[in-house]
């Protein structure tokens, strides 16, 4: 029986149990977040290391009358053991929720219906690809992960809910080192992840960063601090995009007054008309049910035509505001959010920019003033000088501030037709679901302060 199919069985009869337990006036949720990994890193086009992770976690939100409380626990996989361990939690549940205040916002569990959504990978066992993979990258410095396997999450309550959802992917996260000409360290960064496995389309993606990699061995060029025209990689423009669940499309954040785009909730400040964001569940990158198994739209627009159209409402949200709820978990950040693509060309958007600042991506991004919706971070790998629509020059990495107003409002001058697929590649307590799918920018003035 494969990861999943036990994990299912596995979940169904440990949910039946904890539920038949219940005494009148309780209500119980249950959360599955579980991964089958293999985690291979590499350095020098060598691995270094090797390792699987299979790992069940199981969330409880426990209701009694108007009172909840949540708790969590890793699963051992021997379904006695888990119970125990489930039923011992309802106990401490059972006492602590005797002592707790009652919580005005609490939403009362309801059925939400059921689904089931599965999909499969496709690719050879670690063994065989891995070779695949260092020879492609013999004679580089290669360095990156490589994670593969299905993921799960699946929700069900005592009111009759029950989502399932899983996936099999891999991903492989990596960097090519190099020193240019002046003796500095230069980098480019490259994503390739897919659920099925071509040796060619990993080919094609490595080639296309080695020829980043051959513009950065040209000496770098320091600029001085200021406004520029530049174009945003996709890459670029993902990391932006992914600040927006730091509370920019929160309605909590917005009522308690935390928004970071405040001002285009309150219709005082506006995006250019090209862009367009929405929520949109059939990338496949994440399930529609949030961690309490709540369904949202397949598709929720939340920017259109540069002016904002909704925000992201959690049940706990709608009770406390009297607002319809759109499926938004707890935190009421983006989960599988999509700018769509403009009219320009990607071959032709150095053309476009003509002169300036080419950004392969950015990082260390926060808010440096979430009012006005200012971001600041830093350039970082493959990033280059361009003049007059050939890039001339790599350069030296600069600190950014700028508010997202010029970066999509008015000074957006163009998004390119081609969008890419940016799946999560955080692992920090296991391997994220999620991600975005956007487009590079040409932006007509990006500011730089040191």
């Amino acid at each position: 029986m494969s990861f999943v199919e036990t994990q299912c069985q596995q979940f169904d009869w440990l949910a039946e149990a904890a539920f038949a337990g219940l005494k009148p006036g309780e209500a119980l949720n249950l959360a599955l977040s579980a991964e089958d990994q293999t985690y291979v890193r590499f350095n020098n086009a060598r691995v270094r290391q090797a390792t699987g992770v299979a790992q069940s976690r199981l969330g409880l939100t426990f209701q009694r009358e108007a009172r909840q409380l949540r708790l969590a626990l890793a699963l051992s996989g021997q379904p006695a053991r888990d119970l125990a361990a489930v039923r011992s939690l309802l106990e401490r549940a059972r006492a602590e929720t005797f002592v707790l205040p009652e919580d005005p916002f609490a939403t009362p569990m309801a059925n939400n219906g059921a689904s089931d959504h599965r999909h499969g990978g496709d690719y050879p066992d670690t063994g065989g690809w891995i070779g695949q993979i260092a020879e492609a990258a013999a004679g580089l410095d290669f360095t990156g992960l490589l994670a593969a396997g299905p993921q799960i999450r699946a929700a069900r309550n005592s009111a009759g809910q029950s989502h399932w959802f899983s996936t099999d992917s891999f991903l492989i996260d990596y960097s090519l080192f190099t020193v240019n000409e002046t003796g500095e360290n230069k980098a480019v960064k490259a994503l390739h992840a897919d659920r099925q496995w071509h040796p060619e389309a990993f080919a094609a993606n490595l080639e296309d960063a080695k020829r980043q990699l051959e513009r950065l061995r040209r000496p770098a060029r320091s600029l001085p601090p200021g406004e520029y025209r530049a174009y945003l990689a996709p890459a670029a423009v993902e990391k932006i995009i992914s600040l927006f669940s730091w509370d920019a499309v929160s309605y909590d954040a917005w009522k308690k007054g935390r928004c970071a785009l405040r001002q285009l909730a309150d219709g005082e400040r506006v995006f250019a008309e090209d862009f367009n964001l929405r929520e949109n569940f059939r990338l496949g990158l994440a399930p529609r049910f949030n961690s309490l198994g709540e369904v949202a739209p397949a598709e929720v627009p939340l920017i259109e035509r540069g002016r904002l159209q909704s925000l992201q409402v959690s049940s706990r949200s709608a009770k406390e505001y009297g607002v319809p709820a759109n499926g938004a978990d707890t935190g009421e950040g983006l989960r599988c959010c999509e700018v769509a693509g403009g009219g320009l060309a990607e071959a032709d958007a150095l053309e476009k920019l003509d002169t300036g600042v080419y950004l392969g991506n950015l990082h260390y991004l926060n808010w440096s003033d979430p009012r006005t919706a200012r971001v600041t971070g830093m350039t970082r790998y493959a990033c280059f000088w361009v003049e007059n629509g050939k890039i001339a020059a790599p350069i030296r990495d600069l600190r950014f501030d700028e508010s997202l107003y010029r970066v999509f409002g008015p000074p957006l001058e163009a998004l390119t037709r081609e969008t890419y697929l940016f799946p999560a590649t955080d692992t920090y307590h296991g391997r994220a679901l999620g991600g975005c799918k956007v487009p590079g920018a040409v932006v007509g003035a990006f500011r730089f302060t040191l």
